[in-house]
């Protein structure tokens, strides 16, 4: 019984081993293959027209892993902790100079990206990325006012209608460090990135003494309430004020005169990526004119890549709100990383906040 045991065993294992044989040869005969690839991308929810990943992986059997985030700093810790390796993220432009600043991100092999020549000039050389070397820009838009014109008789081109006695309890603010004492400083005619512990107090001043006329410190939220007629100013991102107008006629958008925030968010691989290669490809994809532009119209931002503007609607490429002139994006910055000098901002913050 144990030899015939024994036989069965053995004439089991042949059989297990033989028809492994086919499964191995098919297994080396495929690596390398396009079929085999993964390209590993993690970006912001609701930030890409979905159908353009199909179609990029029709069109290079490279096989998408797509994944989101909520904020910047979720994407950090995730990246930092290598607890999963991506191919791609996109952040803000912020949050690419620390991740190259420690060392997270790999430098972009260009040649691999001959659509980067489509990229706007005034998108070159960034102060976050100063030789273009670990991003490349995806999106943008500014920090600006959004009013609405049947409740606001005065003309808006000033941070200083934020602290108008006349809108009181009409008023919304960002809850939000760096957005809002942000303003804070443009208004005093400082820079949103200053370090300075006087300006960042002079900042922290006034937004107390605007408090009282504040009706509510917002988030996404705000943008129904100013959908919804509920107040007649508020600090909003140039993206969100196009989603808005299509809700209500009656709102309109300003960057103010002493100049705001230009963010920019970009696409960056991070040093653990195994697909190096792959993922330029997936860059350059993105950078191509005509993708560009289908991307673009779903997601109603501005576009970095002047061939893909050109290739929007009329309303799209020509409004003022998501392409301002020259003259207005010469007076807005970029956040950068302050490092341990945001402990100054977050300190100014909780006192205007518990004032």
């Amino acid at each position: 019984m144990k030899k015939n045991n024994f036989i069965l065993k053995k004439l089991i294992i042949t059989l297990l081993v033989v028809a492994s044989i086919p499964l191995f040869a098919t297994g080396c005969t495929n690596k390398g293959d396009s079929s085999s690839k993964v390209l590993s991308v993690y970006n912001v929810g609701d930030y890409i027209d979905e159908s353009l990943i199909s179609e990029f992986e029709e069109k290079t059997g490279i096989k998408v892993q797509y994944s989101t985030y909520d904020t910047n700093e979720m994407m950090y810790q995730k990246v930092k902790s290598g607890s999963t390796k991506y191919d791609l993220i996109f952040p803000s432009d912020y949050m690419v100079q620390k991740m190259k600043e420690e060392g997270l991100l790999k430098k972009i092999n260009y040649k691999n990206i001959p659509n980067f020549k489509y990229v706007d000039k005034l998108f070159l050389n960034p102060e976050y990325d100063k030789d273009n070397e670990y991003s490349v820009p995806y999106m943008w838009g500014t920090l600006g006012i959004v009013y609405n014109k049947t409740l606001v008789d005065d003309k808006v081109d000033s941070w200083d209608i934020m602290w108008d006695k006349k809108y009181s309890r009409d008023i919304l603010m960002f809850d939000s460090v760096r957005d809002t004492m942000g303003v804070a400083l443009k208004k005093l005619g400082y820079s949103m990135n200053t370090t300075n512990q006087k300006e960042i107090n002079s900042a922290r001043d006034i937004l107390i003494k605007q408090k009282p006329l504040v009706l509510a410190y917002v988030n996404d939220d705000g943008k129904d309430r100013m959908i919804g007629d509920e107040a007649a100013l508020g600090i909003f991102y140039s993206g969100d004020y196009q989603v808005m107008k299509d809700e209500n006629e009656n709102l309109e958008y300003v960057i103010p005169k002493e100049g705001s925030n230009l963010w920019t968010d970009a696409i960056c691989i991070p040093k653990s990526s195994d697909n190096q290669e792959w993922a330029e490809k997936f860059i350059d994809f993105l950078c191509d004119p005509d993708v560009n532009a289908r991307n673009t119209e779903y997601i109603g931002y501005s576009t970095p890549i002047s061939e893909g503007r050109k290739k929007l609607p009329e309303e799209m490429r020509n409004s003022p709100s998501a392409y301002p002139s020259d003259e207005i994006l010469k007076k807005c910055e970029a956040f950068l990383d302050l490092g341990e000098n945001i402990k100054k901002y977050d300190r100014a913050w909780m006192e205007m906040k518990g004032n």
